[in-house]
């Protein structure tokens, strides 16, 4: 359906870029079942329930294959816990990505300080995160789980139906480019 539309669009004349706002990897073991680091039941074995909290900013309970699980998480500690020490024990778990501090982590993923917590924490690419398990119904499930928000999903398709003279072939071009590409670019 939407190749149809598209191509009518560009019967018409119209300059066209495609791109997504993320890539989605499937989060499962080899046996398709859910692969799933539940890191709130794993702090709270380590730390002592409730003391450090597990926030997922990228999940949607509505999207059954997400099973309100995401790739990365953001952690509040307790005044007491020295974050390094944690985020080396968080990331010697199998996997895990990456564990930055917050000021690591704004600056990599350019975030603001004030808004992520005293951890990131960013799975590799077949592996979900989650809070408390007891807290995600994966029981709807359908298909193979799959979620996004980690690195791994980083490499989406940028896709333009006219030709860019003097592309500049060393930039990290990224989905937000499209427009760019479309407004100033199209020929």
């Amino acid at each position: 359906m939407m190749d149809g539309y598209l191509r009518e669009l560009d019967a018409q004349g119209c300059a066209i870029v495609l791109t997504a706002d993320h890539g989605m990897n499937s989060k499962t073991r080899l046996d398709a079942s859910p692969n799933v680091i539940y890191l709130q039941d794993v702090l709270d074995g380590w730390l002592g329930a409730g003391l450090a909290r597990v926030i997922l900013p990228i999940t949607d309970p509505y999207v059954v294959h997400h099973g309100a699980l995401g790739s990365y998480a953001t952690v509040y500690l307790p005044a007491a816990v020295d974050g390094r020490a944690l985020g080396a024990r968080i990331a010697a778990l199998r996997g895990i990505d990456t564990v930055l501090t917050r000021a690591e982590a704004a600056s990599r993923f350019e975030l603001p300080a004030d808004r992520i917590g005293d951890l990131v924490v960013v799975s590799s690419r077949s592996v979900a995160l989650g809070g408390a398990a007891a807290k995600h119904d994966l029981s709807g499930l359908d298909a193979p789980l799959r979620s996004h928000g980690g690195v791994s999903e980083q490499s989406v398709p940028l896709v333009m139906n006219r030709r860019i003279e003097n592309l500049d072939a060393n930039k990290r071009w990224r989905n937000f480019d499209a427009f760019d590409w479309v407004l100033n670019h199209a020929q």
